[in-house]
């Protein structure tokens, strides 16, 4: 009866979500430029699944579309630095096209762009207790929260491209200097899927157009 009760228990904390504070989760000094120009500073807090922001000022709570942003930047506290958004026309259809609302990580002739979502994921969880109690299956799936990054590339006409994380994609993005930054990325062990290691490459590719 004790091992049934504590195997319950243990199931039922096993499938709560682990809370966490995101960056889209929490409010921030910065401002916002709307596409009248008109500049607004105040706590601001983003919503990239909803492509919107939230803006406090003096305690008043105002709502602003991606179709009605030009631009907004942050201090984010969680990594003491600022941030920078914009709110870019983006083709979802064949000749439809809908701002979304992008993070800026590196600015240049190609510009690598962000934007992050929350994901929940399932994490098995194994038992201490010995083999011929319950085997060696999970007793439980422990739902798991975490950030997802989708990358993008924007070039000088203003065509913005979705980056699948494959290895093999990435070099067709840098396409007049393909092979000396293959070469850059094998001699400095660079990540095609990492946050820092897309900015250093997006640099070096943006100062070989400028030599």
């Amino acid at each position: 009866m004790f091992r049934t009760v504590l195997l319950f228990l243990l199931l039922q904390i096993g499938s709560l979500v682990h809370s966490q504070d995101f960056p889209s989760e929490l409010w921030h000094t910065g401002k916002l430029v709307l596409l009248t120009e008109d500049t607004i500073i105040g706590k601001i807090k983003y919503d990239l699944q909803n492509d919107a922001v939230q803006i406090n000022v003096r305690n008043v709570l105002q709502t602003y579309s991606a179709r009605k942003i030009l631009y907004f930047e942050i201090f984010d506290e969680t990594i003491d630095s600022y941030r920078h958004f914009y709110a870019l026309p983006y083709q979802v259809q064949r000749n439809y096209e809908i701002p979304l609302i992008f993070e800026v990580l590196y600015e240049g002739h190609l510009s690598l762009l962000v934007r992050e979502e929350i994901v929940t994921e399932s994490v098995p969880q194994y038992n201490n207790y010995p083999y011929h109690y319950y085997g060696n299956t999970p007793y439980s799936n422990q739902r798991r929260a975490r950030l997802n990054y989708k990358y993008y590339f924007l070039d000088e006409r203003g065509g913005i491209q979705n980056y699948n994380m494959k290895k093999s994609e990435l070099l067709t993005f840098f396409k007049s200097h393909q092979q000396q930054v293959k070469q850059y990325i094998k001699k400095n062990n660079l990540k095609h899927d990492r946050m820092r290691d897309l900015v250093r490459v997006t640099a070096y590719y943006n100062a070989l157009l400028d030599s």
